[in-house]
This record gives structure tokens, C-alpha cells and sequence, in this order.
């Protein structure tokens, strides 16, 4: 069954009617369709357009299909040009004469509008909640490792000691950061176009606003041009799993990093790993190399998107099919990635012996021995300079700071005492940063409460 037609007088080409197609991949809305119709046609019967027998009638329809596709017993087939005749076939074929009223008042392009949005509401709903979860992993892991000290790095060198809580602590930011983008997005986009026609509206006298409250919207949309021609949120959305999906990267890359012998902070858990067919001593951090690499399949989506809707005039073209399937992939995508990322990490062993030697043997305390200097009287700027020897000196011995005799301190610079060695101890560089945001025990206390605080109150 087609929608259209009766201005034609010969067939479609069957590699246009292919081409042109959409049902082999907008039968993902079979259940917003059906959802956007029974709230149009109450709204119909309410208005007095259609009578409440109609009403009742195709609603009764509706419903009918509706639980036929969710039980399997009807099959959505690729002979239909689209969800929408998919449905309003299907509707016909039940309840006959009142079901070729379901289009009454509105076309296609304010209903696959609607259902778009129906459906991207519904997966921001889902991914938020997956992140949640996410964050509610990544807090569990700060909370039982305040004391878990591990090296900070910048340009991937050994930095300062920070402690895994911290380190985790900045991908909760992030995440959170993630959680109020997609709220945000939510928030912009919850608008009915329902009722806005092919783009300029309709003659019948439609309650836009209370089929917008019928399906959970703030209000109706505001103009019927940008209404249906609107793909904004779908942007937004993008770039909203891109940038989730950028963190996922970047957590994976340090995963993948931690998991490799020369480090050895981690063990990943067999169920999140894969062996080799040749090599039987490895173990392969497959599930974090598979996000890294999907991150751009969904960069890939926004691009597209971006690039489609870049030259399209108002209102509606037939451009904007290209909406779906890149995005319904990236949505899949975002998914599956937080959902595996987020089993992974609860199941990680973490290996705080290694960590803490790896901070300890890379000279992450210099900065706190000059500190030291400091504090008994030296310039920083000479203090830099002695530390600077110092480390020289341990490099030539293949040891740390904390190796060094007193002896060997003072031979470099006679200010330095016993004490020094409290002074950069894993410990004490840690425990002193209490500064808002740092890694010490005092503010790392007031973050999490922070986190919990926030995860409370979603």
C-alpha cells in the first residue's frame, strides 16, 4: 500500500521503489507510530473531526496491531513503502472504512517527525541510565581506593603521585558531564510536531497542544516549517554519544595501557578478555580496544548528519531519511560500548602493589623534595636545580629518591635532614594536596560525598 499515488498513472521503477524506500529500516518505529497515532486520533474525536465510534474503533486497531508485532504474530515486511503504511495498511485490512480516517490532519513528514523524536527521547532516556550505572561503577572503585597510590602522568611521563580514586574520579567528571549534555538535549527537543502537516499546517481545527500533553511534551512546536524540517536534537544527540564516546576511548586507551606487562596495574577479568589463536601466554584487552575503535564509527554518524542537513532548504526533503540509519547504528553502538565498558570495570582487578611501585620508581616525589627545600629556606628556583641533581644521581644508580642515604642528600645539598624521607613518601606527597579537586584524603572524602550527593538526587 502506498500513501500517495493518485496523481500518478504509471508505476514506480522497482529500483526507485527500493531506492526510495525507508521500511527496511524506519520498522524500528513501528512502536512510536502507533503510539503518535492513537494520541492523534484522540485528539481528533475530541476536536470532533472523527466521531468517538471512529475513535474507539481504530484505537481498539491500533492496540491490536501493536500487540501483534510486540508477540511476533505480525511480521513488519519490506513490501511496505514505510512504518506509516505499514501500519495504516494493516489498520484498513482490520477495522475497514474508520481506519482511513488515522490520517486525517496530519502527513507524513510531521508523523515520521514525531516518531523520531518519540523514539530519540526514549534512547536518551536509556543511555542516561546507562550511565548512570557507568557512574555508579566508577564510584564504587574511588571509594574503596583512597589509599590506592598510584603515578599521574602528563605526556604519558610519570608526573606525581595521585591516587586511583582521583584518577577515576576525573572520568566521573566527565561522565556526569555526559549525564547533563544528554539532559540537556532532552530538554530542547521535547516538542510535538504532530499536527504541523506537510509544513504549513492544516485546516482541520487541531488541539496541537493537547496531543503535545496526550504524548508527554512540553508544548507544541512553534512553527510548522522548522517542525518538520527540525533534525537538530538528532545533532545534539551525536554529539552527545560522540563525546561519551570520546571518554570511553580515552579510558579504554589508559585500560589497554594499564593492562600491558610493562605496567601491570590491572587485571582484567577472562569474561572482557580474548587469547590468541597462535600466542598461549596472552591475554587481550579486546572489549577496550573494540570501544577505541568503534568511538569513530559514531564520530562518523554526526559527520554524516551534519553533512546531509548542510544544504537543505526548508522544509521537508527527502534528504532527511538519511537521519536513521547512522543513527540508529551509533545509538546501538553507544550502548553495547558503556554497557560492556561498565561490566569490565566492575570486574577489574586492580594490582596496588604495582601501582604504587610505579610511582614510587619514577620519581613522582621530586617535585615534593623540592617543596622540602622550600620550606627550609632555598629558592624554588635552586631547589629545582638541587632535585634536578638528585634524580641524575639516582638514574646513575638505578634507584629511587626514597633509596638515597642521607649521606648521599647532603653530599648534593647539606639542608636536607631525616625528615626528608617522611617528606616524600607515597604517603605524604598524597595526603597533603587538599586542596579542592586534589588527590589527598580530605578532599577525596569531600568528592565522593560530592558523587554521591549528585548520584542521589537523579
Amino acid at each position: 500500500m502506498k500513501l500517495w499515488g493518485g496523481r500518478f498513472t504509471k508505476e514506480t521503477d522497482e529500483l526507485v521503489n527500493a531506492f526510495n524506500a525507508s521500511i527496511s529500516f524506519d520498522k524500528r518505529f513501528w512502536r512510536e507510530d502507533i503510539e503518535g497515532s492513537i494520541a492523534h486520533v484522540t485528539m481528533l474525536a475530541k476536536q470532533g473531526i472523527i466521531t468517538d465510534e471512529d475513535k474507539t474503533s481504530i484505537i481498539t486497531g491500533l492496540k491490536s496491531i501493536l500487540e501483534d508485532v510486540d508477540s511476533g504474530a505480525l511480521v513488519i515486511g519490506d513490501e511496505y513503502e514505510d512504518i506509516h503504511s505499514f501500519v495504516e495498511a494493516n489498520l484498513i485490512e482490520r477495522i475497514g472504512e474508520p481506519g482511513k480516517k488515522l490520517h486525517t490532519g496530519r502527513s507524513r513528514n510531521d508523523q515520521v517527525a514525531l516518531d523520531m523524536k518519540l523514539y530519540v527521547r526514549s534512547e536518551i532516556k536509556e543511555i542516561r541510565s546507562l550511565t548512570v550505572d557507568l557512574l555508579k561503577t566508577i564510584h564504587n572503585i574511588m571509594k574503596d581506593n583512597t589509599d590506592t597510590y598510584m603515578p599521574g602522568f602528563t605526556h604519558l611521563q610519570k608526573a606525581q603521585p595521585v591516587t586511583l580514586a582521583h584518577h577515576f574520579g576525573a572520568y566521573f567528571e566527565m561522565f556526569k558531564r555526559d549525564y547533563s549534555r544528554l539532559t540537556d538535549t532532552l530538554e530542547r527537543m521535547n516538542y510535538c510536531p504532530l499536527g504541523s502537516g506537510a509544513l504549513a499546517g492544516t485546516t482541520y481545527p487541531l488541539d496541537r497542544e493537547y496531543t503535545a500533553k496526550l504524548l508527554e511534551f512540553k508544548c507544541a512546536t512553534a512553527n510548522s516549517m522548522d517542525s518538520v524540517s527540525d533534525r537538530d536534537y538528532v545533532v545534539e544527540m551525536l554529539n552527545d554519544l560522540s563525546l561519551i564516546m570520546m571518554h570511553l576511548s580515552r579510558f579504554s586507551e589508559e585500560v589497554i595501557i594499564w593492562n600491558s606487562n610493562e605496567y601491570r596495574f590491572i587485571e582484567i577479568d577472562d569474561a572482557y578478555s580474548t587469547g590468541s589463536s597462535i600466542m598461549p601466554q596472552k591475554k587481550n584487552p579486546d572489549i577496550a580496544e573494540l570501544v577505541r575503535g568503534k568511538t569513530g564509527r559514531v564520530y562518523g554518524a554526526l559527520m554524516s548528519m551534519l553533512t546531509s542537513l548542510k544544504g537543505i532548504p526548508l522544509a521537508y526533503n527527502k534528504d532527511m531519511q538519511e537521519d536513521k540509519e547512522l543513527t540508529f547504528d551509533a545509538i546501538d553502538t553507544v550502548k553495547g560500548c558503556i554497557t560492556l565498558f561498565d561490566g569490565m570495570l566492575k570486574t577489574m582487578k586492580f594490582n596496588k602493589d604495582s601501582m604504587s611501585s610505579s610511582a614510587r620508581n619514577g620519581f613522582t616525589n621530586a617535585t615534593d623534595a623540592a617543596d622540602y627545600l622550600v620550606n627550609h629556606g632555598v629558592a624554588f628556583r635552586d631547589a629545582h636545580g638541587i632535585v634536578g641533581e638528585l634524580v641524575l644521581f639516582c638514574i646513575d644508580k638505578g634507584i629511587a629518591l626514597d633509596d638515597m642515604s642521607l649521606d648521599e642528600y647532603k653530599k648534593i645539598c647539606p639542608v636536607f635532614e631525616e625528615d626528608i624521607y617522611e617528606a616524600i613518601s607515597m604517603k605524604t606527597c598524597v595526603e597533603k594536596r587538599n586542596t579542592k579537586g586534589a588527590p589527598g584524603a580530605t578532599a577525596m572524602k569531600a568528592a565522593i560525598t560530592a558523587n554521591e550527593e549528585f548520584l542521589n538526587n537523579l
